[in-house]
């Protein structure tokens, strides 16, 4: 076989996406033959030997399969948590289960709706990165109705620890005759941990369900719960692209930052 550059050998591996594996290689957890990798190596698929962690990464390219699933609440989005056995992997359906996938995106144990899972490290890489401004959807349910007149905070958000959390564009739906309401329609690019019931919380409002129902152009609607549909090349593309205009009764009632649309 043709020699090929490492961190494409550990990408096609299901190990990790290439910007990863270049970080790995860069703090010297992944060797060759006995040796510590150097950057921009090329290793021949069958007849070297690559280890990370102490363990053997095996040759053979996984082949590419991207999932949607309808998370249901109480599953966790990480491959391992010795705290949370039930994972989105666990249930996996038997055909898919002898590969690795990982998660594009992920959505923290008490949320349900949109989770992509690829065996494609660069795809889920692209998906994550902040610079691909992929745009998620998220229907939140609050505890007390929610003022019209706060959704500019949303958008300008707020400083929580050091961090600054905010979302994109906020809408309330189903709005009362006093413009708020228990239900609103939120829009985000990035997406620290638990950010939106965060920024929720700590302006007063409780999160009392939290689902993200789509993810660029392509929507939940149609699967499940804890049911995966296989995606096509096409359904991945719309991953990536602008989510439909927002339905009229919603814009009433609506703020959007769009400084990320002059850049």
């Amino acid at each position: 076989m043709e020699p090929i550059r490492l961190q494409k050998y550990l990408a096609d591996a299901g190990l990790c996406s290439r910007r990863a594996a270049e970080m790995l290689i860069a703090r010297g957890e992944v060797w060759v033959n006995g040796s510590p990798a150097k950057l921009g190596q090329k290793v021949v698929p069958g007849e070297d030997r690559v280890t990370t962690g102490g363990k053997a990464v095996r040759a053979t390219a996984q082949p590419r399969i991207t999932l949607a699933m309808h998370k249901p609440r109480g599953l966790v989005c990480t491959n391992d948590d010795p705290h949370n056995p039930d994972t989105v992997f666990t249930v996996l359906p038997r055909e898919f289960a002898k590969y690795r996938f990982f998660c594009a995106g992920r959505l923290d144990k008490d949320s349900d709706g949109l989770v992509i899972l690829t065996t494609d490290g660069d795809l889920a890489q692209r998906l994550t990165h902040p610079s691909n401004l992929v745009t998620k959807r998220y229907h939140v349910v609050l505890e007390k109705p929610f003022p019209s007149t706060r959704l500019r905070q949303l958008v300008k958000g707020i400083v929580f620890e050091g961090e600054h959390l905010k979302v994109e564009r906020a809408a309330i739906v189903n709005a009362g005759v006093d413009k708020s309401g228990t239900s609103l329609d939120v829009h985000m690019h990035h997406g620290k941990k638990r950010e939106i019931r965060l920024l929720f919380t700590t302006l007063g409002y409780d999160v009392k369900r939290l689902t993200r129902y789509q993810i660029g152009a392509f929507r939940l609607k149609g699967i499940p719960l804890r049911a995966m549909k296989q995606l096509s090349t096409k359904e991945i593309e719309s991953l990536f692209h602008s989510p439909s205009t927002p339905h009229a009764e919603l814009q009433a009632v609506a703020f959007t930052d769009h400084s990320s649309d002059e850049k």
